[in-house]
């Protein structure tokens, strides 16, 4: 019979690399205004984020992210936290905004690649990459203050595109051994006290939206541990399907 540990509090305590990349922020958004070529830092972001998306979801978002970053480390002490309203966290809101974001930069994109193979079209196109990574950091900002830090996060293009590479990694049966999801070590242990639910960046809730195996599906979640961290009674971890039907056959057998 294996032993289940609830005190599981100091799995995600140490300092994660969004503490320190959200530098990148100002660098890519003010400083490629100016020295457009750093915006072309955002393509091997870019690629990062898909290939991540594939095999872990959303876990970019939560714990590599230099927006997240700057909206955790920086904006969060000044926010006014208050409840993210349901238009911008709806499915309808963040694909009318990612079909917008995404036909603004084809746009753009179109127009500069005429200047293939001209002194001008790396500048011309890292200026892109800055100009529509200052977007987020200006409207992010403004629902960071004024709402909730990661406000922006509900609907941003990125998180789109990672869920979307994540919907074709679960098709295609790939990413079961990689993704890792908030779990409860024993549910019978929760005492409902939606403590998860209140510190989710995002507002989601999982201690009412556990599956047979006891992990939350939601494709939303970001993959912070901010749940498994502040859980009251140290039942929840981040565990892959295979780790989480051992655990499930744990908490039963211990039952």
């Amino acid at each position: 019979m294996s032993n289940i540990n609830f005190n599981n509090k100091k799995m995600k305590m140490s300092p994660k690399i969004k503490d320190y990349s959200w530098i990148l922020v100002p660098i890519i958004a003010v400083g490629g205004l100016f020295y457009p070529k750093l915006g072309l830092l955002l393509v091997p972001i870019m690629g990062t984020i898909m290939i991540m998306g594939f095999f872990t979801g959303k876990f970019w978002c939560g714990n590599l992210c230099p927006h997240g970053g700057f909206f955790d480390k920086i904006v969060a002490p000044f926010s006014k936290n208050k409840k993210i309203p349901q238009v911008i966290s709806s499915r309808a809101f963040k694909i009318a905004f990612f079909l917008f974001f995404m036909g603004m930069f084809s746009i753009r994109t179109m127009r500069v690649i005429s200047l293939w193979g001209s002194l001008y079209f790396l500048d011309k196109l890292g200026f892109i990459f800055a100009f529509n990574y200052l977007m987020p950091t200006i409207i992010g900002t403004v629902l960071a203050l004024f709402v909730k830090p990661r406000a922006w996060c509900t609907f941003c293009p990125m998180g789109t595109m990672e869920q979307l590479a994540y919907k074709l990694g679960k098709t295609l049966g790939i990413n079961k051994k990689t993704d890792k999801k908030v779990t409860s070590l024993a549910q019978s242990k929760c005492i409902k006290c939606s403590k998860c639910a209140n510190m989710c960046p995002l507002q989601l809730k999982p201690y009412l939206d556990l599956s047979n195996t006891h992990q939350f599906e939601n494709e939303n979640c970001i993959r912070c541990a901010v749940c498994v961290e502040n859980c009251p009674v140290g039942i929840l971890t981040l565990a892959t399907a295979d780790e989480a039907k051992k655990i499930t056959e744990s908490s039963e057998s211990v039952a």
